[in-house]
């Protein structure tokens, strides 16, 4: 089989890279390695990523973007049985103030390499990673309860793929996967594609490189490690399901295999994997002996006090659960940048 996985350098990319490989699978990567760049960061960060594939033979990678007609095309080759686009610009506060780019990137970006697809390996399935933001503002209007260190939902276990994304402000990163989330959708109605979106929820895991503005997991972990101070926004009551990143590629292979034809799924930890933020600094306190260093600010535009994935769907049609516990996930994170702290430095 052959798999194509565009951001293929990314966290995710690199976890769904490394789980084919390691199956026997033929596999290419397209990744332009922009993610430093785009967060200001003046180091190197999924360059890291790039070069730990190397050792897989079976891994091919090609430097390209996935708005670049030639570049999709060379990278699919003669053709490909599965495409995981992974590819995207993932940060609300950079769609805020670059959403041009943001747009070129998430929303023509994906089109494009759908298009491709269409044109080259129409059997092939399409898996897009989508994101709890198309929900936009009507998340933030169920019903809440307040204890003494975060957010619960009142009378609701999680949001469901039937809560609408419509009449909302979303931010313009929102709107951008938004619209990605439609096409796919779209090519499997209009095209006959067999095609499926994953709504994803915080998604962490080892080889995630985050920052302020995306990817807070490991950004907190990274942060107290190298006993630098952080900035919460809001009062660190807020609550997130999390969700390692081996379990989601555990889902995207049983979708590949269900034989289902189209699907959009929410996903994430579920109700069973849920942390505020300031439960999540005190796991990670626990776990490192170290003091986090942290101070507070105004809430951000557009963050949800609550955001808790309805797994129900996915588990009942591709028989998914998570597998990976909160608690050995972020051991497996802290762990790994211990043992890379030199990266971070």
């Amino acid at each position: 089989m052959k798999i194509l996985i565009t951001g293929g350098a990314g966290m995710v990319g690199s976890h769904t890279a490394e789980y084919y490989a390691k199956r026997g699978d033929d596999v290419v990567l397209l990744d332009n390695l922009m993610r430093s760049k785009l967060f200001g960061y003046d180091k190197q960060s999924v360059e890291h990523n790039w070069n730990y594939l190397k050792k897989y033979k079976n891994i091919k990678r090609i430097k390209g973007d996935v708005r670049n007609e030639k570049d999709v095309f060379n990278a699919m080759g003669e053709g490909v049985d599965l495409c995981i686009h992974a590819a995207g610009q993932p940060g609300v506060g950079l769609s805020c103030k670059e959403p041009m780019e943001d747009f070129s990137i998430n929303a023509f970006g994906t089109l494009n390499v759908l298009e491709c697809l269409r044109r080259r390996s129409k059997e092939a399935v399409f898996v897009y990673c989508s994101t709890n933001k198309v929900y936009g503002g009507n998340a933030d209007r169920i019903k809440l309860k307040e204890s003494d260190k975060r957010y619960v939902y009142d009378g609701t276990k999680g949001v469901a793929e039937c809560l609408t994304i419509d009449l909302a402000g979303h931010t313009p990163y929102g709107a951008s996967k938004y619209t990605g989330d439609m096409y796919v959708q779209e090519y499997a109605y209009t095209y006959g594609m067999r095609t499926a979106v994953f709504r994803m929820s915080c998604i962490y895991g080892t080889r995630q490189f985050g920052f302020e503005d995306q990817g807070w997991i490991a950004h907190f972990v990274i942060s107290n490690l190298l006993k630098r101070p952080i900035t919460i926004y809001g009062n660190g009551k807020q609550v997130r399901d999390i969700l390692y990143v081996e379990d989601l590629v555990d889902a995207y292979d049983k979708f590949f295999k269900s034989g289902i034809k189209h699907a959009v799924y929410n996903i994430g930890g579920g109700p069973e994997n849920t942390l505020s933020l300031l439960e999540f600094i005190a796991m990670v306190e626990s776990q490192t002996g170290i003091k986090m260093e942290y101070g507070f600010s105004a809430w951000r535009p557009s963050d949800q006090k609550v955001y808790i994935s309805d797994i129900s769907k996915i588990s009942k049609e591709l028989k998914w659960q998570p597998k990976i516990s909160t608690n050995f996930g972020i051991k497996l994170l802290i762990d790994w940048v211990k043992e890379n702290a030199g990266i971070f430095k």
